[in-house]
């Protein structure tokens, strides 16, 4: 572990929840749930407003609505969120090369690796224009924590949120620790908890104090003399710059049962298209095509097919996805299905028949999409939703129209402008016309099949610049400068 503190940690402050409420004005200051909107959603992010309530990440949504029925319950724009993640993570890296990102709203950065000298007072004042220079960009607030290590760093920030920075300085670490419950130790979950709870173990001083050898015979060598040293406060995990992503997935939860077979195929046809997406998105490629079945009794299942080489093909996704579905017996009902792609690559090799398969597969999905009629009760989101899409309703087969007007997705209508949906049913969407700088807008309700309404895509959480004034035009020709012509 390092003396000086050198490690930043940073975590936007309920990230999905604040763009929300900056992007819409009228939600400033009020409770804001960000997650799946079905009967089987959770809870991505609740605002601090709603926080207060009870209201946490990863509760069941049914259980959000009866603790704070009246705050505003948003299905997720991931869109937006990695357009203000990308600003971020490109603050961060202009300060150093080793830059960790943990997810779209947390990273570790290696501030010593980046040529900040090893003092309190100069990490501090670079933690502080890091945390003014997000807010200008982006129009939210992070909390920091700086350390000398991994661990202590991340403690740091959880005490300096939110909107706040802490600095754990050298020589107080123990005095920090001891106290804490041992859960605050990396790698210790429910588990390892309950293993150390039952030999009388509560908090990172009995666990120091319990000493490595009866650690390691409750835990395991590799664990048992890890979280040792870690209660002693040595982390010695470096900062390691862009972790590599071994696998791109995405999945879908139900808030119905499906049993039907053929709209099993068609799901896992949909999934198998948004992966490529993804892939794609990601400039990459791969080899092995797996898909997750979650059935009705909650058991899950998992079927992987490796190819002979990798591809960013959705034909060729899409039917090696086909074919693991066909092995798997969904009759008694799936809650969950999800496609994904390991084996990643940063290159493809060409299939000799992809063409051929996607052209066939093509004629037979159009006929299928044709006479296909859209479930009114299909879920909503993920039960951990996860940033695989655009958080914008997909489009039915054949049109430009969404599936729902889900709430707090982007519209735009031709007369009113852009805005965001509150809510719709019964042949009725209602719709906030406001933008990030404006005030509360007005709100206004259309048929869900107006033509004049469309979905919309986020705009920045602070306003652009204006465009520069032209400059004034040169003298009019025939009449040279100092000629004492007037305009």
């Amino acid at each position: 572990m390092r003396g000086a503190p050198t490690i930043l940690h940073l975590d936007m402050d309920a990230f999905y929840a604040s763009a929300e409420q900056a992007a819409k004005p009228s939600l400033r200051g009020k409770p804001v749930i960000v997650g799946g909107l079905g009967p089987r959603g959770v809870v991505a992010t609740a605002s601090y407003e709603a926080r207060v309530f009870g209201v946490h990440s990863a509760m069941a949504m049914a259980q959000a609505r009866r603790l704070c029925p009246n705050a505003a319950y948003l299905t997720p724009r991931f869109s937006l969120y990695r357009q203000v993640s990308d600003q971020v993570m490109g603050l961060l890296r202009a300060l150093s090369p080793l830059v960790e990102p943990l997810s779209l709203d947390e990273a570790f950065v290696d501030l010593e690796a980046g040529g900040t000298e090893p003092r309190v007072a100069v990490a501090r004042a670079v933690a502080e224009r890091l945390r003014a220079d997000i807010r200008a960009v982006t129009g939210l607030t992070g909390s920091v924590g700086l350390a000398g290590s991994k661990m202590l760093a991340k403690i740091a920030s959880e005490q300096a949120k939110p909107d706040g920075l802490a600095v754990i300085e050298p020589g107080t670490e123990r005095e920090l620790l001891d106290p804490m419950p041992v859960r605050t130790l990396p790698g210790v979950g429910p588990a390892t908890a309950e293993a150390l709870r039952r030999a009388g173990i509560h908090t990172v001083a009995e666990t120091r104090e319990a000493g490595e050898a009866e650690l390691v015979r409750l835990l395991g060598r590799a664990h048992g003399a890890s979280l040792h040293l870690m209660a002693s406060g040595r982390d010695e995990r470096p900062v390691v710059a862009e972790r590599d992503a071994k696998s791109i997935s995405v999945e879908d939860t139900f808030d119905v049962d499906v049993t039907d077979r053929t709209r099993v195929q068609l799901e896992v046809a949909r999934l198998a298209d948004r992966c490529v997406r993804r892939l794609r998105e990601a400039g990459r490629s791969g080899r092995t095509v797996v898909i997750k079945v979650r059935r009705y009794d909650f058991s899950t299942l998992t079927r992987s097919e490796t190819l002979r080489g990798p591809t960013d093909d959705p034909g060729v996704v899409r039917e090696a996805a086909a074919r693991l579905i066909d092995g798997v017996d969904t009759t008694a009902g799936v809650r969950l299905l999800g496609v994904g792609v390991s084996g990643l690559a940063d290159y493809t090799q060409e299939d000799l028949f992809a063409q051929a398969a996607q052209a066939a597969h093509d004629a037979q999905a159009a006929e299928a999409a044709h006479g296909a009629v859209e479930d009114p009760e299909r879920g909503s989101g993920a039960e951990m939703p996860e940033p695989e899409g655009s958080g914008a309703p997909e489009a039915a087969e054949g049109s430009g129209r969404p599936r729902a007007w889900l709430p707090g997705i982007d519209v735009r209508h031709a007369e009113y402008g852009a805005g965001w949906v509150q809510g719709s049913g019964v042949g009725r969407v209602t719709v906030r016309f406001e933008v990030p700088w404006s005030g509360p807008g007005r709100v206004r309700t259309f048929a869900v099949d107006d033509p004049e309404l469309e979905p919309g895509e986020p705009l920045p959480l602070v306003r652009p610049p204006e465009p520069p004034e032209p400059p004034e035009s040169a003298e009019p020709a025939g009449h040279p400068a100092g000629s004492g012509v007037s305009r």
